[in-house]
């Protein structure tokens, strides 16, 4: 677990321990995910997932940043040009200091496309995706 991630059981839990910018930045990419698309929200792997088919996306709050990740986010990159691609597979992560914010507008695009893609190309954890 990376230094300041809330340990939780439920993503009541999680929020419940965040406070100021950072729980501030994570409501407000957390609303535009849920506005965006039908998705289950959850943890896994300590910090908030969320699925429509397979993960779509991460919100992973730590001591001094928030991250903001897509599965398939390698392919959203043109839609925002901060995600940065790392790890596994197409995983690309924005990462939030305190003063950045993600315009809704464009959290909403790259949420529905995120979904769409999970839809098109299937499960993004399998390995045949």
């Amino acid at each position: 677990m990376q230094p300041g991630a809330p340990k939780a059981d439920n993503p009541a839990e999680y929020l419940a321990q965040l406070d100021g910018w950072r729980l501030a930045t994570v409501e407000a990419l957390r609303k535009a995910a849920m506005a965006a698309a039908p998705l289950e929200e959850r943890i896994k792997w300590t910090h908030l997932v969320y699925f429509a088919n397979g993960p779509v996306l991460l919100i992973r709050a730590e001591a001094a940043r928030v991250l903001f990740g897509f599965w398939r986010g390698k392919r959203l990159r043109e839609i925002e040009p901060r995600l940065k691609p790392g790890g596994k597979f197409e995983l690309a992560t924005m990462v939030l200091r305190e003063g950045d914010s993600v315009d809704p507008a464009i959290a909403t695009r790259l949420v529905q496309a995120a979904v769409a893609l999970n839809r098109e190309l299937g499960d993004p954890s399998k390995p045949s995706a």
